[in-house]
């Protein structure tokens, strides 16, 4: 026991310098860039959360982290500012010591990200402070700046600030787009003041700004929330009538309206309606339909509902099977899983880690560990190589199982692919070899950790 809890301090130890020399060495991670190791992508990553953590919960946390020889970029700032959205004050400290103490020149992306921290926060006054920095520093207060700073006080009560600052506007030389004009009539909905909407979409189209989908979908989901469904189909009526028909057909945006406002049954119902009369949803729609479906475990539902579009002759698409698969796999519904990943192949799209692990779980979950291991190995052979996650979840369920031999060969193939493996899985591995008395093998394995780690 104590040897183990001291390989463990080593590899704590070890982990932490790897976490450093990531952030001095490791620049982050780009698609445009030449493709990093998936070792230099965990380490990066890795060092992300590490900071993250650092900030969210350390008291003292200038101090810990100039301590850390940690070269900070544009990507690592704004990923660790995007890690800790629900800490606001801790947020503002890092950026403010990030500036101070590291001299790091931020963009105008950490800028907006930050205002937008702040203002779910209700930190006003900071807000404001970092805007008067933006201003100073020449970083244009955009639309998006703007945008985020009206939903904000919409959000919580305060339409009267939301309507001053989109007034305010022309002051910093800031075009009033269709972005900040939704921003505004997202506001005044959630007051329910729909009488100001109205006039606020007279006032766009009198200004010449033509209206989006969102425009139409904040002013459905609106009167949907306040249970007014008939009001959003007259609106629909009034402005296909005044020529602006939305880029949607009117009974999607109902849909989308329904689901936001939570009144599932009543989405099912129209959907429903809409199908036994030969109508189709949009696929979005019908994306979204379904994962609410499944969220409330109506999944039979949603199995039926798919083969009555697929009848229709609606196209499904990757997202509707990324909501699908995990959902049935989830249910024991093995059988379905393997029906839409097919149809998803046969539709050209090329299975992801992400997609056929569920259906693997599901597999071991059954105890049909023979099956799951010919799946995986047709996956490899096909071309589409699990990642990380799908490994150590698979030598997780090997270990529930009694399989720890076929766990072994998993962890010896995730290290010969430049995988780095959980030292959880190690020690669930090596523990239950040595209980099925393969000691050997286990001993094979403590080596393999300890050159695989290096230490």
């Amino acid at each position: 026991m104590l040897l183990r809890l001291g390989r463990h301090r080593l590899y704590q130890t070890s982990a932490c310098l790897s976490l450093f020399r990531a952030l001095n060495t490791f620049s982050p991670p780009s698609p445009q860039d030449a493709p990093l190791s998936s070792g230099s992508r965990d380490d990066y990553f890795a060092a992300v959360h590490h900071v993250s953590n650092i900030v969210r919960r350390d008291f003292y946390m200038e101090r810990t982290l100039q301590k850390l020889p940690i070269s900070l970029s544009s990507d690592l700032v704004y990923r660790v500012l995007q890690s800790c959205r629900g800490s606001p004050v801790e947020s503002l400290r890092f950026f403010n010591w990030a500036r101070d103490a590291r001299s790091h020149v931020p963009t105008t992306l950490e800028f907006e990200l930050l205002l937008q921290i702040l203002a779910n926060g209700r930190h006003w006054e900071s807000m404001w402070k970092i805007a008067e920095q933006m201003k100073s520093l020449d970083h244009p207060l955009t639309p998006n700046t703007f945008s985020i700073v009206i939903e904000s006080y919409g959000r919580h009560g305060h339409i009267d600030r939301s309507v001053e600052v989109f007034n305010k506007m022309k002051g910093f030389d800031c075009p009033q787009t269709t972005q900040v004009y939704n921003s505004l009539l997202f506001a005044l909905c959630e007051a329910k003041n729909f009488q100001g909407a109205y006039a606020l979409i007279r006032r766009m189209i009198r200004k010449g700004v033509a209206p989006d989908k969102k425009t139409f979908q904040v002013l459905v989901n609106g009167w949907c929330s306040a249970g007014k469904l008939r009001e959003a189909q007259e609106f629909l009526e009034e402005m296909s009538r005044k020529g602006f028909n939305p880029p949607v057909r009117g009974r999607d945006l109902l849909i989308d309206g329904l689901l936001s406002a939570g009144y599932l049954e009543s989405a099912k119902e129209m959907v429903a309606k809409m199908t036994k009369q030969g109508f189709l949803p949009d696929i979005s729609t019908f994306n979204s339909l379904l994962e609410a479906i499944c969220n409330s475990g109506e999944i039979d539902f949603c199995i039926n509902l798919i083969r009555d579009v697929e009848e229709l002759g609606l196209c499904l698409d990757i997202n509707t099977y990324k909501v699908m698969i995990p959902a049935v796999s989830k249910t024991d519904k093995v059988e379905e899983a393997f029906r839409l990943l097919n149809c998803s192949m046969d539709d050209g799209h090329k299975p992801f880690p992400s997609l056929y692990a569920p259906v693997l779980k599901a597999l071991c979950r059954q105890g049909r560990f023979d099956d799951a291991f010919s799946f995986f190995s047709d996956m490899k052979d096909q071309g589409h190589p699990p990642n990380r996650p799908v490994y150590t979840m698979l030598i997780r369920m090997c270990g529930r199982g009694g399989r720890f031999v076929e766990a072994a060969n998993y962890l010896v193939e995730m290290t010969e692919m430049g995988l780095s493996p959980r030292g959880q899985s190690f020690d669930l591995v090596t523990d239950g070899l040595k209980k099925c008395g393969k000691y050997d093998l286990a001993k094979k394995l403590e080596q393999l950790e300890i050159s695989f780690r290096g230490i």
